[in-house]
């Protein structure tokens, strides 16, 4: 009897230990995989960081984290599947996903489900539709497409401009902001043309844009098609600019696109390798070899989101958090972050780059 008791008594002990040593399960979501993989490349890198350096801190309220990973390729219906499978796992935090069109069909599944989710999704709709869950860390179209807009009607005054989008949630809706914003300002476009992302041969655009004379184009979409334009451009002896967004940070178009890239300019936040307060950081990265472009430092930030959240709540409890998160201001890597009702930053910015030799750095 005496046995039946002791034994009893550590088991139930060892199940209280494991309970409190138990891990917290965050996740990162996005396109691992698929012609936008090395984004998703960033925002892993980024998070792996953030947790190790927030592990040997102590963790997040006395527990460690541990990263999960959803690869959604940019596919609404596999994003929904991703977000599915991040449920059944338990997460307490989302980070993800990357492309709008994925970004807004998943969130519905978190929001049901009781997780917030920080994004870099910049489409209006995912937060213009009331979700109590989501958390911008970033701008969003309708304010960096003024921004381009603006700058591409101010600097290209007299030159005959092209707008183009993929067709996806978040170029179409970046082309269509740029273009208002080029109206407000009295340019109107040249050609107002979609094409169709994935695709090899652009040369049914580039001969549309050389007829109609167009020196630059402003393009809402991912890089990879940017980088194919530009190629087959200059094959045609069209000389182009381009005016992205902000998906235009990845090097890959440097790669894929060669000295053409130094055409290209687009928007982003004011870049955060710059920021006095994440040197120690951007050190660290650029030790382990990886250089903090693009999304590597707003997924880190997004982890310390997460973290300062919780440890303020003293909860990883959802109304906890979200109480946390939409009435605090808090320091990370990317600058300070504070949300106002929408789940929108309540400070967004952006600045014109362009890229030239391989780095970009703000534009004149």
């Amino acid at each position: 009897m005496k046995k039946t008791l002791l034994a009893t008594a550590v088991l139930a002990l060892g199940g209280f230990s494991n309970a409190a040593l138990a891990d917290l399960s965050v996740a990162i979501a996005g396109p691992m995989t698929g012609q936008y993989a090395s984004a998703g490349d960033q925002i892993r890198k980024g998070a792996e960081m953030a947790i190790a350096d927030i592990n040997a801190r102590g963790g997040v309220l006395g527990e460690k984290l541990k990263l999960e990973v959803g690869d959604d390729a940019c596919d609404p219906k596999q994003a929904v599947s991703v977000a599915n499978t991040m449920v059944n796992k338990g997460i307490v935090f989302m980070h993800g996903h990357w492309c709008s069109s994925s970004t807004i069909p998943a969130s519905e599944v978190y929001v049901e489900s009781d997780i917030p989710m920080a994004t870099v999704s910049t489409n209006p709709q995912v937060t213009e539709r009331g979700l109590k869950n989501i958390f911008r860390i970033m701008g969003r179209d309708d304010q960096q497409g003024l921004v381009a807009g603006s700058y591409i009607a101010e600097k290209f005054a007299g030159k005959k401009v092209a707008v183009v989008d993929d067709k996806s949630a978040y170029g179409k809706g970046l082309a269509d902001e740029m273009a208002k914003a080029m109206e407000g300002k009295g340019m109107k476009p040249t050609l107002r043309e979609s094409i169709t992302a994935g695709e090899k041969d652009y040369s049914g655009i580039v001969t549309k844009l050389k007829q109609a004379g167009v020196e630059v184009m402003a393009y809402g979409g991912y890089h990879t098609e940017v980088a194919l334009i530009l190629r087959q451009a200059q094959a045609a002896g069209l000389q182009l600019t381009v005016m992205g967004g902000d998906t235009m940070t990845n090097s890959e178009l440097v790669t894929a696109a060669g000295p053409t890239a130094d055409n290209v300019m687009f928007t982003f936040s004011p870049d955060a390798r710059k920021n006095p307060n994440a040197a120690p950081v951007v050190e660290k990265f650029r030790a382990a070899k990886t250089e903090p472009e693009g999304y590597v430092l707003y997924a880190y930030a997004a982890m310390q989101l997460f973290e300062q959240a919780a440890t303020a709540a003293k909860s990883t409890k959802f109304a906890d958090l979200e109480k946390a998160m939409r009435g605090g201001s808090f320091k990370t890597v990317i600058g300070e972050l504070s949300f106002d009702a929408k789940g929108d930053q309540k400070a967004p910015g952006f600045v014109v780059y362009r890229w030239k030799g391989g780095q970009y750095d703000y534009a004149n």
